[in-house]
């Protein structure tokens, strides 16, 4: 017969509560604080666990916690629990008290600054009780590792840890400025690219390599000698701007600077081949509404702004 200890239950969420909030924070004094409990019974808490599980979760130095391999694993479940529960009560509230508590986000750096920064500070200001935390990076990063609730990531996606939404794809281009174009020419065709100063975006999957596709629909891929090699977008266009050579872009982000023409189209009739975005977050998380609700709304975002072509399914089909 089963017997329901609501006591030991108590304990044990509390116990996961003070385990998760380490890890969160770093240590079990800021968890403490955190929790409004003394360090003494975090520490407990989690010696508690250790012997119940009959195996080390946590090793710690004078400096730090670091999660044993063990750790990892039940860090996971056990901040899923947590989730869980923290939405079984928000899912009797209404919407607006959902919308609390932080979120974690991981975003392109060079997007962010051209295109998120707007769309954050409108988000922010519609839920002034959620705490964005919001991480900015050109590099590859592991949501998973880095703990995010979400994050937007270019190109293809071919993580099976990670399920993906979809939210459009975006259209590229070669520009320059008027200036460069004036000093060297205008290339008529992808094949001239090779004379020319190319600014080239450091993790680019295809590497020295251009693809292109025609409005015939021939494709071609050019070998390029870049003249810059940088990981951030946002340098690669003032670098454009600045006269230093040919570089890609997204359409819609250099769009206001083909306007003023401060930079030009160059070979116009060749496409570089469409960009796909996502919203990706770990598959073995619980979602919670706020998660939901910031991707909606980042795709209703980027319809209003024109930005994205075409889009598909939901965060949480």
């Amino acid at each position: 017969m089963c017997v329901f200890d609501a006591k030991a239950n108590m304990d044990k969420l509390s116990a996961l509560s003070g385990f998760v909030q380490s890890v969160n924070l770093g240590s079990f004094s800021a968890a403490a604080k955190h929790l409004g409990v003394s360090q003494p019974a975090i520490s407990q808490q989690i010696r508690g666990l250790e012997d119940q599980l009959g195996t080390r979760l946590l090793n710690r130095t004078t400096r730090q916690l670091r999660l044993t391999e063990a750790g990892e694993r039940y860090y996971v479940y056990a901040r899923d629990i947590l989730d869980r529960l923290v939405e079984a009560d928000r899912a009797v509230q209404s919407d607006e008290t959902q919308m609390s508590g932080p979120l974690s986000i991981g975003l392109p750096l060079g997007f962010a600054e051209s295109v998120l920064a707007d769309f954050l500070i409108r988000f922010k200001k519609e839920h002034p009780c959620l705490l964005l935390d919001v991480s900015l990076s050109d590099q590859f990063v592991d949501i998973i590792q880095e703990r995010l609730d979400v994050a937007i990531r270019m190109g293809e996606i071919k993580d099976e840890r990670l399920i993906v939404r979809r939210l459009g794809v975006a259209r590229r281009c070669l520009v320059a400025s008027p200036d460069y174009l004036e000093r060297n020419g205008q290339p008529v065709h992808p094949a001239e690219l090779k004379d020319h100063d190319y600014l080239l975006y450091k993790n680019i999957s295809t590497g020295d390599h251009v693809p292109f596709i025609s409005t015939l629909g021939e494709k071609l891929s050019i070998k390029i000698n870049p003249t810059m090699i940088v990981n951030n977008s946002s340098t690669l266009r003032q670098a454009a701007l600045a006269g230093l050579g040919i570089t890609i872009a997204n359409r819609w982000m250099i769009e206001p600077y083909l306007k003023t023409g401060e930079l030009k189209l160059v070979l116009p009739e060749w496409q570089y081949p469409p960009h796909p975005i996502h919203a990706v977050y770990p598959s073995n998380r619980f979602i919670p509404f706020k998660v939901r609700r910031f991707v909606d709304r980042l795709q209703d975002y980027f319809k209003d702004m024109g930005a994205l072509d075409g889009s598909a399914g939901h965060l949480y089909d």
